[in-house]
């Protein structure tokens, strides 16, 4: 079921989501990779009847059809994602699940909205930029560095840094992939193939996945690139949020040691300082072995949040 939601606090600006499995089902947010949509990989409706969830995904602002909202931090997810619950009907409690891109703002729903968020997990994540100790670059794709340090460069306070032009670097070279993915939805994929580890090779060559992953990257990307450039400019910025009030929510950390987009150094830092941690790495798993790790990720949060009941 597809709707429009108005965000919270906010005067008409719009929020895309759409909802699949059981209604009556215990309910799950899945927050979508960078770039991403609503209509990224997720297992089909049959197979969440059978797990009794009901899972809601949504285009983050400036992706797909929400509306953007410049200058948005990670923290921001929280509030959206408790608009549409509200708009949703939902009474009680909810888990969140975030991939890649969408993990940062699953940790921050946890952080900030405990009542509401019976358990949590976070797949291939980042870190935050001002995490203490981490080389926040070790063992990252090139292609990531490059974007990552612009965007750095782009939200420093240093004048001396030439802030606005980093910007205009990481808006130009952001709007040119997106271009692509309109004219070639597998280009994103292609252009990345030299930095994929034999892991990652291995599921995006499968049809089905592959065909997952080009639909959501040209819904989300589409009719605008804005949302992918907000995405890496939060993730540059302070999030918002204390990770260390994460004690409460039962948080699953799941991580592929092979990782070149978010690095295992990130998923090590995380699980260090996040009290609630239950940390997932597996040793031969890539960044993009999370999208089969889905349904075992929705039955671990579906069964720490009945156990909380």
């Amino acid at each position: 079921m597809f709707r429009m939601v108005e965000a919270a606090g906010t005067l008409g600006r719009k929020l895309a989501c759409e909802t699949w499995g059981d209604p009556n089902g215990h309910p799950v947010f899945l927050l979508h990779g960078t770039p991403g949509s609503r209509l990224g990989p997720r297992p089909l409706p049959s197979f969440l009847h059978r797990l009794g969830i009901h899972l809601i995904a949504y285009d983050r602002p400036g992706y797909g059809e929400s509306g953007r909202f410049q200058g948005r931090l990670v923290r921001d997810a929280a509030a959206d994602v408790e608009s549409i619950a509200d708009a949703l009907g939902i009474e009680g409690t909810y888990s969140v699940v975030g991939r890649s891109g969408g993990g940062p703002h699953a940790l921050a729903c946890a952080a900030l909205n405990p009542d509401r968020v019976a358990s949590a997990a976070a797949l291939v994540t980042l870190a935050p930029p001002d995490a203490e100790g981490l080389d926040w670059f070790a063992g990252m794709a090139e292609s990531n560095v490059l974007a990552y340090t612009r965007a750095s460069l782009a939200v420093a306070e240093d004048p001396g840094l030439h802030t606005e032009a980093k910007l205009q670097e990481l808006t130009d070279s952001l709007a040119r992939s997106a271009d692509a993915v309109r004219q070639q939805p597998g280009s994103l994929l292609s252009n990345l193939d030299p930095e994929l580890p034999a892991a990652d090779r291995e599921v995006v060559e499968d049809a089905g996945m592959r065909g997952l992953l080009l639909e959501n990257y040209l819904q989300g990307v589409g009719d605008s690139w804005e949302g992918w450039l907000d995405d890496v400019l939060a993730f540059c910025r302070p999030w918002g949020l204390d990770l260390a009030t994460i004690k409460d929510v039962p948080l699953l950390l799941w991580h592929g040691e092979q990782d070149t987009f978010c690095p295992v150094g990130h998923f090590r830092w995380l699980a260090e300082r996040i009290p609630s941690t239950t940390a997932v790495l597996q040793p031969s798993a890539a960044h993009f072995a999370a999208l089969s790790a889905l349904p075992e990720v929705l039955a671990w949060v579906r069964d720490r949040a009945l156990d909380r009941v």
